[in-house]
């Protein structure tokens, strides 16, 4: 998209620019995801006035999740001009005062569009613009059509899986009933198990006694799940940071253990063949988001481990520090010296790390946030460094909870199985076949 300079301090901006009148009316969804595909192919020009409507909360929503630095100039009948510097955005609104309530506050009138951007103060890089370098390796993703999405276990997400040592896998949905038949209550956490190949996989549902009640952020919900010498591990979340569970009957029964209560938030294990089968050293791997929720997006990625013979020993957790001169990783015992593995600024939400045995890369699949941003990155060794596969070429809108089962990985690493989860039709257990090229 051709840009042109704006004003005295010479800002670039689009020379076409999106028009907002009559917005508010209508479609909100359809409004909110055209003014996302403007955004994304280079407009960032947006207009509103008094006489165009309620445009304002509307593009709110648009950009809520997108790179939020912002700057603005209030004046006269409430006319301003915002500025986001990280994205060449410009927007721009005359008319009318808004109306006041009776002992509002001063900037209440502004809160619809102003608050979502003004609460995030760290800028990141422009949402046309990958956070990383391309993949040395990888070059580019082809998808299988929108029409062949497979949705089961209809109104369930979440998803997290691992591939066990009786080479079924085994996940935790949220939310709902499972697959069908359905159990007969809504969960805010249940299991199931899943047998065969991607083209023929049978689930059912399986009974544990660590299902929950409950929804959202009101029930604990898994993050990650892995299974190492016939022991599955799980992560779950919303219960002040992360605690993890464990099981020596394949999910039926599950014992609490410790918490990590620093950041933490949503933490996933890294996933290798059957029964941790391939592992290359003797630890296994845990990332998040570095924060302490699964509902917000973070400014990074951090990365614990711990050897996979004491899992369940919180005083065995080791936590990334950094490189040391030679390239080499620091590990401490101190969660408060923890560094970030990757970062990319208010952009860093739920995780999937899987490694492709047939590429020698990990796998990266990152939620930017619940409305369908996210990417795939990969790197040769756990801790990075970390390049761009996919950034935002998604044709699903209002996805989250992108998973890549290693099980469903092709030997040559190049067929895979994306699956992932969101709002209906989405809220479901959604596969798609994918193919990457070299």
């Amino acid at each position: 998209m051709k840009q042109k300079k704006f004003g005295a301090h010479g800002v670039d901006v689009s020379v076409i620019g999106q028009g907002t009148w009559y917005l508010d009316r209508g479609d909100r969804k359809a409004a909110i995801s055209a003014l996302r595909r403007g955004i994304e192919a280079g407009m960032t020009h947006i207009d509103t006035a008094e006489m165009y409507g309620e445009a304002e909360p509307v593009i709110a929503d648009a950009i809520a999740g997108l790179p939020r630095d912002a700057y603005w100039s209030w004046g006269l009948f409430d006319s301003f001009i915002l500025v986001v510097p990280s994205l060449d955005l410009v927007a721009t609104r005359t008319g009318k005062s808004w109306p006041r309530q009776a002992g509002g506050g001063h900037y209440d009138p502004l809160k619809p569009f102003f608050e979502p951007i003004a609460a995030a103060v760290k800028a990141s890089a422009p949402a046309s613009t990958a956070p990383l370098p391309p993949s040395p390796v990888i070059a580019e993703i082809q998808w299988a059509p929108k029409a062949s999405i497979l949705h089961l276990a209809k109104g369930s997400d979440n998803w997290p899986l691992t591939w066990a040592d009786d080479d079924a896998q085994y996940t935790s949905y949220g939310d709902g009933y499972g697959f069908e038949p359905h159990v007969e209550k809504k969960l805010g956490m249940g299991f199931a198990r899943i047998t065969g190949g991607p083209g023929n996989f049978r689930a059912t549902n399986l009974r544990s006694d660590a299902e929950r009640t409950g929804g959202g952020a009101k029930s604990a919900k898994a993050s990650g799940i892995l299974m190492v010498n016939g022991v599955l591990y799980l992560w779950v979340r919303n219960v002040g940071n992360a605690q993890l569970l464990s099981s020596e009957d394949h999910g039926k029964t599950w014992q609490w253990g410790f918490k990590i209560e620093t950041a933490f938030g949503s933490p996933a294990f890294l996933n290798f063949g059957r029964n941790y089968a391939g592992a290359p050293d003797g630890f296994v791997y845990t990332y998040s988001q570095n924060g302490p929720s699964a509902y917000e997006s973070d400014n990074g990625i951090t990365l614990a481990r711990v050897s996979k013979d004491r899992i369940r020993d919180r005083n065995a957790w080791q936590f990334y520090e950094g490189l040391d001169v030679a390239g080499r990783p620091i590990w401490t015992s101190d969660i408060t010296r923890r560094s970030d593995i990757f970062s990319y600024p208010a952009n860093c939400g739920r995780i999937d790390v899987v490694y492709d045995a047939g590429l020698r890369r990990y796998l990266m699949a990152l939620a930017y946030n619940h409305e369908g941003g996210w990417g795939l990155f990969d790197a040769p060794e756990p801790w990075g460094p970390w390049t761009t596969v996919l950034h935002r070429q998604w044709d699903v809108e209002a996805t989250h909870g992108y998973r890549l089962p290693s099980k469903w990985i092709s030997t040559d690493g190049l067929s895979l199985i994306l699956v992932f989860s969101g709002l209906k039709p989405n809220d479901a257990f959604c596969t798609r076949a994918l193919k990457l090229t070299k």
